[in-house]
């Protein structure tokens, strides 16, 4: 396929991913808010955000096989319909607000559904039309910019709307966007069905954890976006504690978002020099090293640098992560082995923010810091033997 084809079809999947990533994050931002605003307890935004990551943990593996058996545009339907339905519970309870507890709670798991569906057929499709390693790591690269967008994009228009029309106005425009996302789909190849092997029945997802290089790919990936996390849990209780100001606290992470997009911005541009197993490990011990200095930012401007040298290092990681997935799996099981990943990112999301909690007011910010960093220096030793065959078709 010549780059021009490809570009339609990854502006396509991108734009897809947009849509769906921004319903639910505009959801998300906008279900909590609510609760809130009609006297809900605090708890009860816990139990909303959990439950947006609930669906995808319980649900990555089916969406996986299906997208390996039926291609993009059956699993996007599922999504799209999925999605939109959890627009329409939220809109619908605005009307019956003695409900908004338990109305919340489905659409969080149906947004959180489709979405997750979504994503795995997108990251599977995106993956089928690279035609070599170089081509892989600058798909996801640009595919990486996706998630990032969406992130803007969802809560600026439920938080606008909010303020102009009330949360009615909200959902209702937010549960549109996944029908952007079906019409964009048109322009992604349709692919035939493919037909289970014999011994079909005995596959399972678990088995492809007996591949060569997957499970250390798993618990790399699983370090690395914990680190996410911890940066994103500790950067306002750090700031807190120096007694930065709110605006100061959210520059710093807004800072390592467009560092994050930079990098994967630039990666295509270089995607040839680089290879897989040397990037993660270099950006394992770049991590392990910023979280050793960040406690020790006395001031919001070096915390901001620190920010910006972190989202270039974990902003590089997916790519490579992705690429690695693709080449490691077998092609038709790529969207299981998209799936496990999925799962140990929503399971860590879920949780680590609970243990980081507990660690925090145990240890201190800083110290939580500096295990964390350990922790991803020393898996940068396994990172450097990952290494990923030419990649099976």
């Amino acid at each position: 396929m010549g780059h021009a084809g490809l570009g339609r079809i990854l502006v396509a999947l991108i734009v897809g991913q947009i849509c769906l990533h921004g319903c639910m994050t505009g959801v998300r931002m906008a279900a909590p808010l609510q609760a809130l605003r009609e006297g809900h307890a605090a708890w009860v935004v816990g139990v909303l955000m959990g439950l947006f990551a609930a669906a995808p943990i319980v649900l990555a593996l089916q969406a996986g096989r299906l997208a390996d058996r039926r291609g993009y545009h059956h699993p996007m339907r599922i999504a799209v319909a999925l999605t939109v339905l959890g627009g329409a519970v939220a809109l619908a309870v605005t009307w019956v607000p003695q409900w908004t507890f338990a109305a919340m709670c489905v659409a969080a798991l149906l947004v959180g559904a489709g979405a997750n569906v979504g994503l795995i057929a997108i990251q599977r499709t995106a993956g089928r039309h690279a035609a070599d390693t170089t081509a892989l790591k600058r798909v996801f690269s640009w595919l990486g910019l996706a998630p990032a967008l969406a992130n803007v994009i969802g809560p600026v228009i439920a938080g606008t709307l909010i303020d102009l029309g009330g949360f009615r106005a909200a959902y209702a425009v937010l549960l549109l966007l996944p029908l952007a996302a079906l019409a964009w789909a048109r322009r992604v190849p349709k692919e035939a069905p493919r037909l289970r092997p014999a011994d079909g029945a005995s596959l399972r997802a678990w088995d492809l954890l007996r591949t060569p290089g997957l499970r250390r790919l798993l618990a790399v990936n699983w370090l690395l976006s914990s680190s996410w996390d911890v940066h994103a849990f500790l950067v306002p209780v750090l700031g807190h504690e120096r007694g930065f100001s709110a605006s100061a606290i959210g520059l710093v992470l807004g800072v390592f978002a467009l560092a994050v997009a930079a990098i994967r911005l630039a990666i295509p541009l270089i995607a040839q020099h680089l290879r897989e197993g040397q990037v993660l490990a270099g950006c394992m011990l770049w991590t392990a090293g910023v979280f050793a200095l960040y406690p020790l930012a006395a001031t919001a401007w070096w915390m901001g640098v620190l920010a910006v040298a972190l989202g270039l290092a974990l902003g590089a990681v997916q790519p490579m992560i992705m690429t690695t997935l693709h080449q490691l799996t077998p092609a038709e099981r790529h969207g299981e082995a998209i799936a496990l990943r999925s799962m140990t990112i929503n399971f860590s999301s879920a949780l680590m923010p609970l243990l980081f909690g507990a660690l925090g007011a145990a240890v201190g910010a800083s110290a939580l810091f500096w295990l964390m960093g350990a922790a991803v220096g020393a898996g940068s030793l396994p990172a450097r033997r990952i290494a990923a065959p030419p990649l099976r078709t």
